[in-house]
C-alpha cells in the first residue's frame, strides 16, 4: 500500500516512543532545571518526529531533506544534552542508555532516509 501518512513512518513512530521515553526521563530532573535542561531536553525529542512530519508533509523532496537534517540535528542535540543530564547524575545511567541507543537508531534511520531522498533527486 506504501506510505499515505507520515504517521506509516516507522521513523516516525519510533521518534514518538523516544519523545515519550525522554518526558518521563525528564520527569526525575531536578525542580532547578525545570526551565533549564528538562525543557531543553523535551524540545529536542520532540522536534526529532515533528520536523519527520512537517518534512513528509512538504511539497518538494529538498524541502523534505531539509526537515530530515533538522531532526537529524535534534537527535545529535539531544544525545548530547542526555550525556550531559547523566554527568550531572540527573538520571541513572541504564535509562539514559536505553535512550542513547533509541538515539543511534533513528539517527541511522534517518540517515536512510535521507540517503533514498537525495537519490530521488540526482534522478
Amino acid at each position: 500500500m506504501g506510505v499515505r501518512s507520515y504517521r506509516d513512518l516507522d521513523v516516525w513512530q519510533r521518534g514518538m516512543e523516544l519523545a515519550k521515553a525522554v518526558y518521563e526521563l525528564a520527569r526525575d530532573f531536578p525542580a532547578h532545571e525545570k526551565y533549564g535542561l528538562t525543557s531543553q531536553v523535551q524540545r529536542a525529542a520532540v522536534s526529532v518526529p515533528a520536523n519527520i512530519a512537517e518534512g513528509h508533509a512538504r511539497t518538494t523532496t529538498k524541502q523534505y531533506l531539509y526537515h530530515i537534517s533538522v531532526a537529524l540535528g535534534s537527535v545529535a542535540e539531544l544525545e548530547t544534552l542526555l550525556t550531559l543530564a547523566a554527568q550531572f547524575h540527573y538520571s541513572d545511567t541504564k535509562s539514559t542508555d536505553a535512550i542513547l541507543i533509541q538515539c543511534e537508531h533513528i539517527g541511522r534511520m534517518l540517515h536512510g532516509l535521507q540517503k533514498r531522498l537525495n537519490a530521488k533527486i540526482e534522478t
